[in-house]
């Protein structure tokens, strides 16, 4: 035993586990604490000087319902020749200085870590929630990247700049999907009060993101989105049901304008020969496309030469929208190798990019900060004296570390939201009217059929023994990856089929289904 938590009923504890389990930091020593309370609540006119001032910009931010780190904001104007999209990002770079208590903290971090019921910032709330957040209505410090684009959706131009901005509206993904999809007499009604102009913004926004969006696939980028699931807690951490969001065009605006802000970024600092860390994807070994090849046959496809990536996203073209869709995407992520961070920049593959960096999410990366200190010098309107930016090889230090720490992170994330659903899952297992799941078969062994409950992205196993009948009518035929039985039925993969959960062994972490009567 090397330290007590709690007993395992206590609410939380169960997270607290996995938190230790994978060291991740959930306290902030007192030094830095009291360097975060320093900086108090506002910004203050010694903080404004010398910055572009454009709080009367009509400026927005859209985020997750319940999220409270505002990293990044927009603002759009259409003009004759394209438009102009300002990507605002706070200047977390301000505040926390190399070498400091609060640095060093955040680089040991490497980033934040969003368990399922809790965050644990790579800065204290007093910034990451509150004086770098973009918050509405009050002034905030930002790194702005100013791009003027084409009506092709060609970059003209891109500068970035210190300035103070004054959000005028916080939006949730939700809202925004409804003003972008809605009749406009249903805009109306739900948002009686919204400036008009806000709304024409958001319209003419998600004309440029879409046109960005299309350009991007045509280049040879992936489309390897998913929807995400999660499951809805109480007060002390017990879970109350499932949330599915859906990846649609209000979360593909941000995206496509943080990825142009992002590499606008990651040129001007290689073009400017600046020391800097890159987020980069290598090409994948040819040996995991073909198993990816052979799994897509499976499902029925032909997948061509998957060393071009045109005919990978064809693939996915055809399989959106199927019930396969999502174990194809699966099969593909795990045929590529893991993006990460690097001193030098040797492309993002799934991106079709040349040259990227994260540069838009400083509040909960520590990759992002260190862009922003580099970039400090080559504003248009440069601080008097700028931070220190590391060099070549404390960078490739540094880019190990912290692709080291989002592994972790992405490790105890997954850990927790899986065992949340487990929880959940037991719960269902218990009830006299259980809820009926619709499953796809993914897989077929001679022991039962591996499913996946599609509204929930959850596998699990139907043994033999739960099969309809007697076991011993079912026969497994190796060679067809199927089983046979009764008058003619079969079980294969891309099968549909209600189940119910039978059993949940926590333990081993698997969950056993059957099919529903």
């Amino acid at each position: 035993v090397t330290e007590v938590l709690g007993w395992p009923d206590t609410p939380g504890i169960d997270m607290l586990s996995i938190v230790h389990k994978h060291g991740l930091r959930d306290e902030f020593p007192e030094a830095v604490l009291a360097q975060a309370k320093a900086f108090g609540h506002k910004v203050t006119e010694k903080d404004i000087e010398g910055r572009d001032d454009w709080r009367d910009l009509p400026v927005i931010t859209i985020d997750p319902h319940d999220a409270k780190d505002f990293d990044d904001a927009i603002s759009v104007q259409k003009t004759q020749h394209g438009w102009h999209l300002a990507v605002h990002i706070a200047d977390v770079s301000h505040y926390v200085k190399p070498g400091s208590a609060l640095d060093k903290e955040a680089r040991e971090r490497g980033n934040s870590t969003y368990m399922a019921d809790r965050v644990l910032p790579m800065i204290p709330r007093e910034l990451s929630n509150h004086l770098c957040s973009l918050m509405p209505g009050v002034d905030r410090l930002t790194q702005c990247c100013l791009m003027k684009i084409n009506q092709e959706g060609k970059i003209r131009s891109a500068r970035f700049t210190r300035a103070v901005i004054h959000s005028g509206r916080r939006f949730t993904y939700e809202q925004v999907q409804d003003i972008l999809m809605k009749p406009k007499e249903e805009i109306a009604k739900q948002f009686p009060d919204e400036d008009k102009t806000i709304i024409a913004m958001l319209h003419e926004a998600w004309r440029l993101a879409s046109l960005l969006r299309k350009n991007r696939f045509q280049n040879g980028a992936l489309d390897l989105d998913m929807p995400e699931v999660s499951v809805t807690l109480d007060e002390k951490g017990k879970p109350t049901g499932i949330e599915k969001s859906e990846y649609n065009e209000s979360h593909q605006l941000i995206e496509e304008f943080m990825l142009f802000a992002n590499e606008a970024a990651a040129k001007l600092l290689k073009n400017r020969s600046q020391t800097t860390i890159y987020r980069i994807h290598e090409d994948p070994d040819p040996d995991r496309l073909n198993a990816f090849a052979e799994l897509a046959r499976l499902h029925g496809y032909k997948p061509g030469d998957l060393t071009n990536k045109k005919h990978i996203q064809q693939l996915l073209d055809k399989a959106h929208g199927t019930l396969e869709e999502h174990a194809i995407k699966i099969g593909l992520l795990k045929s590529l190798k893991r993006a990460a961070y690097f001193q030098d920049p040797l492309g993002h593959y799934g991106l079709s990019k040349a040259d990227y960096c994260h540069f838009t999410s400083p509040i909960r990366r520590y990759a992002d900060l260190i862009v922003h200190r580099g970039l400090q010098k080559h504003l248009g309107n440069p601080p008097k004296k700028a931070d220190r930016v590391p060099g070549p090889g404390e960078a490739a230090q540094i880019a190990q570390h912290i692709s080291e720490t989002e592994r972790t992170s992405a490790e105890a994330e997954n850990e927790s939201r899986r065992l949340k659903m487990l929880q959940y899952l037991h719960m269902c297992s218990l009830e006299k009217d259980p809820p009926v799941f619709n499953t796809v078969i993914t897989d077929v062994r001679h022991f039962g059929l591996f499913v996946e409950a599609i509204d929930i992205m959850t596998k699990g196993l139907v043994k033999t023994e739960d099969f309809p009948g007697h076991e011993t009518d079912w026969r497994f035929e190796a060679n067809l990856v199927q089983f046979s039985g009764p008058q003619g039925k079969k079980y294969k993969v891309g099968q549909q089929h209600n189940c119910i959960v039978a059993n949940v062994d926590m333990e081993r972490q698997m969950v056993d289904f059957k099919f529903a009567k």
